[in-house]
């Protein structure tokens, strides 16, 4: 049921239908975000060098693991702004994103600045080539400096996505990506700015997406008004949205940091092999997109449902979005493992690029079908208010399993085996989410958010 503005309302109606169309938006706008990834290595790898195209996608990680916090904060105001609204209580949905922005305000700039003062010891830990590290560390600093665009755009999204708007944040988005193609062509095709254009190019493209989010949101939302002066922050609601999003924004920071530690044993294997993986990591994010706009459609969903009492729809929406991600993942290993060879010379034709890129969609692309399930169930989970168990599976499966795994197959069986660390991960992870989901364990989180009785007497 669309109401004004495009806010969704996901309790009534099909489960599959409501979340299908809610992830359209959402995997549109992821598309264009990996698109403006990619078109970043592919600019710098056709007009600066293989050097820089590392370069680049060494510095991916250390800056997601940077505002992991926030995205966390998205996220737990996400799923509270989606409770509040399944249960029809506007007076504490507009307090939930008061609450959420002004968290926002006071901690961005402080983790911008940590993150640019980090810069070198980080490279260090990485192991990065000397060949590499100086474009390595200029493209870091200067997304560090500019990361408060890519959070406030991030926040703006979280809060939309809450009631049920799709729709919005991809409008910001596809103006974003614009400016961020068109700027990089300019600054590194042009004018030769190397990695330096293609990191100017990328923060100007954030904060405009921020800032113009912020004036278009403040015009047509009557229900809330996004002003520095106007913002108050509720402790107790602050608490949730964390109690919810601390838990997701710890989890992507571990992710990240497996990530730089896997990163680290690829960078002891040379500069052709770690540009390799870094395309070959480009485009699984761009493969698995489709199940995580799923996946980010189904937490809305389940927080809705969740505030207007409906677990029964909590289960059909969870078996709905698993049948479509095992669908779509399936269908692309089949189709895209075939021409890996021809996908990868996109952006380098270095034979021995080539070679690692491969090497590493062959490993990746199957396990999908494995990975997607242990995805959409902890995002369902999470929009139900359980953020906890989701966390600790992927610090069981991503930080210990994958990057001891990849350690260890590199160093006893080679470079060519490391990538079967993901696929370890994953059938471990999995079957501790599924069976955790099955227990019906994570309900007892369910209504926490709402429960006006408990706001009444506080």
């Amino acid at each position: 049921m669309e109401t004004k503005n495009n806010k969704q309302d996901m309790t009534v109606g099909s489960p599959a239908k409501h979340i299908f169309m809610f992830s359209i938006p959402l995997l549109i706008g992821n598309l264009l975000q990996q698109l403006y990834n990619m078109v970043d290595s592919w600019t710098v790898g056709n007009f600066t060098g293989d050097t820089a195209l590392a370069a680049v996608g060494i510095a991916f990680p250390v800056t997601f693991l940077f505002i992991s916090l926030f995205i966390g904060l998205s996220i737990g105001s996400t799923v509270v702004i989606a409770q509040f609204y399944g249960a029809g209580d506007m007076e504490r949905m507009r307090a939930a994103i008061n609450t959420t922005y002004g968290a926002f305000i006071i901690i961005a700039i402080p983790i911008s600045l940590v993150a640019f003062f980090l810069t070198d010891p980080i490279l260090h830990i990485l192991h990065v080539e000397a060949a590499a590290y100086p474009e390595a560390k200029i493209y870091m600093q200067i997304v560090s400096l500019g990361m408060v665009g890519s959070i406030g755009y991030n926040m703006n999204a979280g809060i939309l996505q809450g009631l049920g708007n799709s729709k919005t944040p991809l409008f910001f988005l596809s103006i974003s990506t614009a400016i961020n193609i068109v700027l990089d062509i300019l600054f590194v095709a042009v004018f030769k700015w190397g990695v330096v254009g293609v990191a100017v190019a990328t923060i100007i493209a954030q904060w405009f997406s921020w800032i113009f989010g912020i004036f278009y949101i403040n015009r047509k939302y009557e229900e809330f008004q996004l002003h520095v002066h106007g913002l108050k922050i509720e402790k107790r609601l602050l608490f949730k949205i964390a109690r919810i999003g601390l838990p997701a924004g710890i989890q992507n920071g571990l992710i990240a940091i497996a990530s730089m530690a896997l990163m680290g044993k690829v960078n002891t294997f040379g500069t052709d092999f770690t540009a390799g993986f870094n395309v070959g990591n480009k485009i699984d994010c761009f493969v698995f997109l489709p199940v995580q706009s799923f996946a980010n459609a189904v937490t809305t969903f389940v927080g809705q449902n969740v505030g207007a009492g409906r677990l029964d729809r909590v289960h059909a929406g969870a078996k709905a979005t698993i049948i479509m991600s095992e669908v779509w993942c399936i269908g692309m290993a089949v189709i895209l493992l075939p021409i890996s060879h021809q996908i990868i010379m996109l952006f380098s034709k270095t034979p021995a690029v080539i070679e690692a890129g491969v090497l590493y969609l062959w490993w990746i692309l199957p396990g999908f079908t494995i990975f997607s399930i242990l995805f959409v169930l902890g995002n369902a989970m999470r929009g139900a208010g359980d953020a906890i168990f989701p966390m600790v599976t992927s610090l069981i499966s991503v930080v210990f399993m994958r990057v001891g795994l990849c350690y260890v197959l590199a160093d006893w069986l080679g470079q060519q085996y490391m990538f079967a660390c993901y696929l370890g991960g994953w059938l471990v992870g999995t079957p501790m989410m599924v069976i955790y989901y099955c227990s019906g364990r994570w309900k007892r989180f369910c209504g926490t958010v709402v429960d006006k009785k408990e706001e009444l007497e506080a």
